[in-house]
């Protein structure tokens, strides 16, 4: 068995909108009171250790103080406070009792996220208060807070029967609903558990992808896959409106009538971009066996110019308007998005995905294994051997070679 979502487009009514709108305030007030108890109860932890480093004489019974606070401070003791919480604000009671219980889950999942993160060395980011334009969402855990009725309404508990639009079948058993707000939108996305699909007839076709910007991805049996660069054509539509935004007053209802508008326009752009990739990713699943990807650092490649000076500290001309286009243009393609549904579409079709180290991979002869180094703005490569293609073919035929060379070892 798997889990699949389903996402249908909700059409409340303005009684229900404001229901919805409600909830999520609500769940949002909670979310934040509890991330508060935490916050307090990590600050003052930190101070009780300040005091083990200062008082060595009460060491050990600093550090069990100190641990016992925290421990306090969890999930299940904040979900036990639930009922007095209802009994102090009596509207908690007008909001389903799992719901409230997720809210304070989700919380817990983003503080095992932020301790793993410690734990690696990578920048933790602690969890964060939410406002309400960041808060968009509520799940009901358990198929008891809701149900699809035979005329595709979505009924939930302490709201009411939604009207839904379910322009395809639902699978499975639904475990979990999720209602979102996206843009002046509301959406219901379910959680089914399915049957693990029959893979596709294995074929004996390989390919390497290298993904890039003047292409959105060059292969290694020498096609190219155009991209359509959705955001940089709506740039003069988002440009427009968020001009129409700056010159609203802040806090009127006009200018949030025009954040909609810009909003929408995203919304667009996202929709457009992951219809895209589902496309591009379905082909390469259906036509290939294997399919080898290099390992991009997406945060790394898409971070500012660092600034230049001269020896007075005067800053010098650094490129930073060149590396914003490129970093526009990077972002636009939505290389990780697309290699996640990729490696998706491929595990429920029996097909393999393979990652490798993209280092020397556009340097490198695919012909002879000679190593020139070669400028960006250097698109054809060139060999002595008689090699002449695309850079960006010729390293994605490395890509393939990488991929082929780190299955052969794991099966060694």
């Amino acid at each position: 068995m798997s889990r699949k979502a389903f996402k249908y487009r909700l059409y409340p009514t303005k009684k229900q909108e404001q229901k919805l709108f409600w909830t999520l305030a609500r769940c949002r007030e909670l979310y934040n009171a509890a991330l508060s108890e935490w916050k307090d109860a990590y600050q003052q932890y930190e101070r009780r250790q300040l005091l083990v480093n200062t008082e060595t004489g009460q060491v050990i019974a600093a550090q069990m103080v100190a641990r016992q606070r925290v421990r306090k401070v969890s999930y299940y003791e904040q979900k036990r406070d639930l009922p007095e919480i209802k009994d102090l604000r009596e509207e908690y009671r007008d909001i389903h009792s799992q719901v409230l219980q997720d809210v304070l889950l989700r919380l817990k999942r983003a503080f095992d996220g932020f301790f793993r993160r410690v734990e690696q060395g990578q920048d933790p980011g602690f969890p964060r208060f939410q406002g309400r334009n960041r808060y968009t969402s509520f799940t009901y855990p358990q198929a008891g807070g809701f149900s699809i009725t035979h005329d595709n309404r979505v009924c939930l508990s302490k709201i009411g029967s939604i009207k839904g639009k379910f322009h395809r079948p639902i699978e499975g058993t639904p475990k979990t609903c999720t209602i979102k707000y996206e843009a002046g939108q509301w959406y219901a996305v379910f959680s089914c558990e399915v049957e693990q699909p029959a893979p596709l007839p294995r074929v004996e076709s390989e390919v390497g992808i290298d993904l890039g910007i003047t292409h959105f991805a060059a292969l290694s049996d020498g096609t190219f896959i155009e991209s359509p660069r959705y955001y940089r054509k709506a740039e003069k539509v988002l440009s427009k409106r968020q001009q129409a935004v700056s010159r609203k007053k802040p806090g009127s209802h006009r200018r949030k009538k025009a954040g909609k508008l810009v909003g929408k326009a995203h919304r667009k752009i996202a929709n457009q971009r992951r219809d895209f990739h589902h496309k591009q990713a379905r082909k390469l699943v259906q036509q290939h066996q294997t399919i080898v990807f290099e390992e991009l650092q997406i945060t790394n490649i898409s971070k500012r110019a660092r600034p230049k000076q001269d020896e007075d500290g005067k800053y010098l001309p650094n490129g930073a308007s060149a590396k914003s286009g490129l970093n526009k243009s990077i972002l636009d393609a939505g290389w990780g998005q697309f290699q996640a549904i990729v490696s998706h579409k491929a595990a429920c079709a029996g097909r393999d995905v393979l990652v490798v180290d993209p280092k020397y991979s556009s340097q490198v002869c695919s012909s002879c294994g000679t190593v020139r180094k070669k400028d960006l703005d250097e698109r054809w490569h060139s060999c002595e051997c008689g090699c002449a293609l695309d850079r960006d073919t010729n390293a994605a035929i490395n890509i393939l070679r990488l991929g082929r060379s780190q299955r052969d070892c794991q099966v060694a």
